[in-house]
């Protein structure tokens, strides 16, 4: 089958590899925190990537931007719950690091897509 082509943009690759490294860090998660704040990160992680593609799908730019910004907002709150996670113990300094390395990517990448649709809107 074809690849359909939000599976090609930097965003959503990105996006994918931000969702993947959370789930990795969860591995680390005490067992008491698997209905709590592993659920939520794992909700908000798996939107990031799934607002992007469902966005790029739609036919509407202001749509497509709409979806993006809600996938930016994920981002935040994956952050927030792993500085959070980090202040409880339970990832290192540098696994928050990491993630913050990888959402500053995504963010930039993110941020340069709506622009190029805001263009699109403009002419």
């Amino acid at each position: 089958m074809k690849d359909f082509f939000y599976k090609k943009l930097d965003a959503y690759q990105i996006a994918k590899e931000f969702t993947l490294y959370v789930y990795s860090l969860l591995k680390k998660y005490p067992s008491f925190e698997q209905f709590a704040i592993c659920d939520q990160l794992r909700r908000a992680a798996v939107s990031v990537p799934s607002n992007i593609a469902e966005g790029m799908g739609r036919m509407a730019i202001n749509e497509r931007i709409h979806f993006l910004e809600i996938s930016y907002g994920s981002v935040i709150e994956v952050l927030c719950q792993l500085d959070l996670s980090h202040s409880l113990g339970y990832i290192s300094e540098q696994e928050l690091d990491n993630a913050e390395e990888i959402a500053s990517r995504l963010t930039k990448v993110m941020s340069g897509l709506r622009k190029s649709l805001n263009e699109k809107i403009a002419q």
